[in-house]
């Protein structure tokens, strides 16, 4: 109670911009009570009402007969109005000037994306990398429902340092991804991907450092993602597919195995599976229950044998996935991935999927139909080893999965999916409107 009463003085406090727009409207109003009982004739009850009454009858006696009590009770609810909306409007001009930054939309466009974002999918997204990240960025503009599962598995760069140095989970992939769905000034999400040169620190991100001494200041993980989170003000929530200690192994086709998420992209052997050790890793309670409640829930993009189908492997994920009642969709990758995916088609990702985790993982694939048209740009993929992933429709059709193909990709810098097209796309896919299907040649 004492607290109530306590936030309900602070609105009068001097500075605030407020109190002059509620005496305002205080007036307002009893401008619109005397106008109110002047025509309607009704006798005061309160001695509020009195002081009301006698104002207006003061000013009908002024008046000496120009008006009647109808016109004067008009006037009195016309300029009640009045006063009532212009103070209204100031009070509500005065909150968004301390809330929205100079220059920016105005409230009341504020106030209607966040409903129509409230109102949007639920969304469950399940990988790792840019690729994640990419997707995140335009979702986020559609729905507030929003729920990123993120790999947990990388042993190299800062991320694998960290691990191996203080012992917790690599949080690379779990920072591009709040990163991806912050809400903060640029400047705040600069900082968190400034990455240190020189010295002890080189070669780490200031993001990761960040959520490593939250997660010594709070315990474990979950609780340095949950702050981190209020720190960006991130749309939706981030959460890691597992929160134990998990290396990730590969065994390829020449029957050799290779443990370590880094080096598996190394060994540029052909994969022939995939699994986690231990083996029998729990996911996160509210990663299961995010499956249970999604309307959508999307596999990719990323790396297909390293970030996507190891979230698939822990323990209760796939099952949740196969036992919800919301569209999974898988999205392809726009470029093969050298030490992964080397010749793959976009069928070959979905029947890697299908026969490493579930025949029925998915229902729908997104598959981009676009060819890159920089030249230059593709010859830089070509020279490392990677090249546009061929969008055999057909083939995907052929093995149960419903095909979607759509024009999804941007070459500002680099051949990737373009997070505005992707997000719409998937939108469609809910929503069941027919895909805009490119001829492919």
């Amino acid at each position: 109670m004492r607290l109530r009463l306590r936030r309900f003085i602070t609105w009068f406090a001097p500075g605030l911009g407020v109190k002059r727009w509620v005496f305002a409207m205080a007036g307002g109003l009893l401008l619109l009570a005397a106008g109110v009982m002047l025509m309607a004739n009704v006798r005061p009850l309160g001695w509020l009402d009195i002081t009301v009454y006698r104002i207006a009858v003061s000013v009908l006696t002024l008046s000496r007969g120009v008006l009647s009590p109808v016109e004067l009770g008009t006037a009195l609810i016309v300029g009640g109005l009045a006063v009532v909306f212009w103070s209204l409007r100031g009070a509500v001009r005065a909150v968004a000037t301390a809330l929205l930054p100079p220059g920016r939309q105005q409230l009341v466009e504020v106030l209607a994306r966040q409903r129509q974002r409230r109102r949007g999918p639920h969304v469950v997204v399940i990988g790792g990398g840019t690729g994640l990240s990419t997707l995140l960025r335009g979702l986020k503009s559609h729905t507030t429902n929003l729920a990123a599962v993120v790999t947990v598995f990388d042993d190299g760069g800062s991320s694998g340092r960290l691990r191996r140095e203080l012992g917790i989970l690599p949080p690379g992939d779990i920072r591009d991804c709040l990163v991806a769905l912050a809400e903060s000034e640029p400047l705040m999400t600069r900082l968190f991907e400034y990455r240190f040169h020189g010295g002890a620190l080189d070669g780490h991100a200031f993001g990761n450092l960040f959520i490593a001494s939250l997660t010594g200041v709070t315990g474990d993980l979950e609780s340095a993602i949950k702050e981190t989170s209020k720190v960006l003000n991130i749309r939706g929530r981030v959460l890691p597919s597992a929160v134990e200690d998990v290396t990730l192994w590969a065994e390829f086709t020449d029957g050799t195995i290779v443990e370590g998420e880094s080096k598996i992209t190394h060994t540029h052997k052909r994969i022939l599976r995939v699994g986690l050790k231990p083996t029998d890793v729990g996911a996160v309670p509210e990663v299961l229950q995010a499956l249970s409640d999604a309307e959508l829930i999307v596999l990719g993009p990323g790396s297909l044998y390293t970030s996507v189908i190891p979230n698939l492997l822990v323990r209760g994920v796939s099952d949740a996935i196969r036992a919800s009642r919301a569209l999974r969709v898988y999205v392809c990758n726009v470029m093969t991935q050298p030490g992964e995916t080397d010749g793959f088609s976009a069928s070959d990702h979905v029947r890697v999927l299908r026969e490493l985790i579930a025949p029925d993982i998915v229902t729908h694939a997104l598959v981009n139909v676009q060819p890159p048209r920089n030249r230059a740009l593709v010859a830089r993929y070509m020279a490392e080893g990677a090249e546009p992933v061929r969008p055999d429709l057909d083939a995907i059709a052929d093995l149960g999965v419903v095909p979607v193909g759509e024009a999804l990709i941007n070459e500002e810098h680099l051949v990737r999916h373009d997070p505005r097209r992707l997000a719409l796309a998937l939108l469609r896919v809910v929503e069941g409107a027919p895909a805009m299907t490119v001829a492919v040649r």
